[in-house]
């Protein structure tokens, strides 16, 4: 019998998974995945998402990455859960997008 070839579509560019950690409300962090971020910030805070957030309610995500593949997103998190806290705020912290200095003698942005 003859082997089907088997050839890889392209996948459509809204087709992401994304790596991600939101802090709970006792300050401690959990790291997970989803292809919709708005969707499971949303199960977390319904206290749907996971056991670990449901009793430490709200959580706020910090921290999101995209990556191409459901295997790829996978692997990211677990080298995520593998780091220390030090580490992981570290991370978070460098994905933070900087402010602008203002000095106190020129006047706010509206």
């Amino acid at each position: 019998m003859a082997k089907k070839c088997r050839t890889q579509r392209p996948k459509p560019p809204g087709d992401r998974w994304f790596v991600y950690m939101v802090r709970c409300a006792d300050d401690s962090l959990y790291t997970g995945i989803a292809k919709d971020m708005a969707r499971r910030r949303q199960q977390h805070n319904a206290g749907t998402a996971s056991r670990y957030t449901r009793s430490r309610l709200p959580v706020v995500v910090v921290y999101e990455e995209g990556q191409r593949s459901r295997s790829l997103a996978l692997k990211r998190e677990a080298a995520i859960k593998a780091m220390t806290r030090r580490q992981k705020l570290a991370l978070i912290d460098s994905n933070r997008p900087k402010r602008a200095k203002v000095r106190r003698d020129e006047p706010k942005p509206l």
